[in-house]
């Protein structure tokens, strides 16, 4: 009875899809999806909980990353799930052996695809070794794919830890780049990632997604044509490594449904940079309510899809919980009501549907996130909701027991 009310509620909230045609791109052909689903499900992976030397000078002291900002979560309402706390206890990200953990429970449930956040801070890499010692490293990480989201934004001192540094909001590191640094980037990530087997590609092209196209355009001086000059020299660096191309991904973090003049803005510099596809790191429409959440998020995609001739990834959240980061915020910036398993099934199955009637795209689904602890997003099962949401995947995306809905 509880299902079927929540997918009501969807269906008379008006989640309409579009069924216009794109300009396609045949799905990849890496076997595991094929023989197990046909769905490519990408958990985006905050890679924050481990010692990293840059962190621990910093931003966390303790070395052990920021699960020391994540335990120090309180509660702001009555029933707010603060501290968070995860089932299998605070293991750290870039320890192989958890990985490994993490890739088999993934995979049995649906998860084939990590998107690793990637940072560049200060001339180098930053927070690297949860992909490099902790995934690379994991014996079975030939199961699973994954792909890069170059996390180019800002942050400012207390952001990542307001204890450390209270009202500090002077940036700590910009994420601008200069031209020489952005050539390390490129020929950095083609050779230490693209060219591994498990990389994930569509139609052989590495799929590389960027999360601040604005300060993309920033580091090449706001002209639209040098950013594009910029993306057009790393694909040519691609293709000299030995692929037919490059596939780059505007990574839409979010947002609300746009005005008439931001949506036009936004299709022309997707138009003129030359972005291969789109899609979300959260699903946008943040709201108390986890059913208008999900009903503002289907909105915010029905434009995205109206606007552009590529394709546009769905993208589904678990929740929204940033308390530990933010001592002002309270009940009214939490997403608390409907805020369960099958909330989060209803609205993936309205993802993979979406998915469906796109049948010229890939079938790729991205959620957020396989472990946003201080976002309280995330498909690693916890002390609340045990494996909830992991067999939530499983039910809609293997087993398609809400296809009917």
């Amino acid at each position: 009875m509880i299902r079927r009310s929540i997918f009501s509620f969807f269906l008379l909230a008006g989640i309409v899809f579009l069924n216009g045609c794109k300009a396609g791109i045949n799905p990849p052909s890496q076997k595991d999806a094929e023989v197990k689903n046909e769905y490519y499900v990408a958990a985006y992976i905050w890679p924050s909980c481990h010692d990293d030397p840059m962190a621990r000078e910093k931003l966390w002291p303790e070395g052990t990353g920021e699960w020391e900002v994540i335990k120090k979560g309180n509660p702001r309402f009555e029933g707010h799930y603060q501290p968070r706390q995860p089932l299998w206890g605070y293991e750290l990200d870039n320890d192989p052996e958890v990985v490994e953990k993490w890739i088999d429970v993934a995979t049995d449930h649906g998860v084939n695809v990590f998107v690793y956040d990637w940072y560049w801070y200060e001339e180098g890499p930053f927070l690297e070794s949860a992909l490099n010692d902790g995934f690379l490293k994991a014996r079975n990480n030939e199961k699973m794919q994954f792909y890069i989201m170059w996390a180019n934004h800002d942050v400012k001192y207390n952001y990542w830890n307001v204890h450390r540094y209270k009202d500090n909001t002077d940036i700590l590191w910009n994420a601008r780049v200069d031209r020489k640094n952005y050539e390390i980037i490129v020929d950095r990530v083609i050779n230490s990632y693209f060219k591994r087997p498990n990389y994930f590609k569509i139609n052989g092209e590495p799929v590389f997604s960027i999360f601040s196209v604005g300060k993309l355009l920033e580091s090449f001086d706001n002209n639209i044509e040098e950013t594009r000059k910029a993306l057009d020299y790393f694909r040519e660096e691609v293709k000299k490594a030995g692929f037919p191309g490059l596939h780059i991904q505007w990574n839409q973090g979010g947002g609300s449904v746009m005005s008439e003049e931001a949506a036009a803005k936004f299709a022309g510099t997707v138009e003129a940079l030359g972005f291969n596809s789109v899609a979300m790191y959260n699903m946008g429409g943040t709201n108390e309510d986890y059913i208008v959440y999900g009903t503002n998020s289907v909105r915010i995609r029905e434009q995205m899809d109206s606007l552009l001739s590529i394709p546009v990834f769905p993208c589904v959240s678990i929740g929204w919980d940033d308390t530990p980061r933010f001592p002002s915020k309270g009940k009214n910036d939490v997403v608390h009501y409907h805020n369960t398993p099958e909330s989060f099934a209803a609205l993936l199955s309205r993802a993979k549907k979406y998915a469906d009637r796109h049948p010229e795209h890939p079938r790729l689904i991205t959620i957020n996130a396989w472990n946003e602890w201080v976002e309280g997003s995330y498909l690693l099962p916890d002390m609340l909701n045990g494996f909830g949401y992991l067999e939530a995947v499983r039910d809609v995306i293997i087993e398609g027991k809400y296809d009917r809905y």
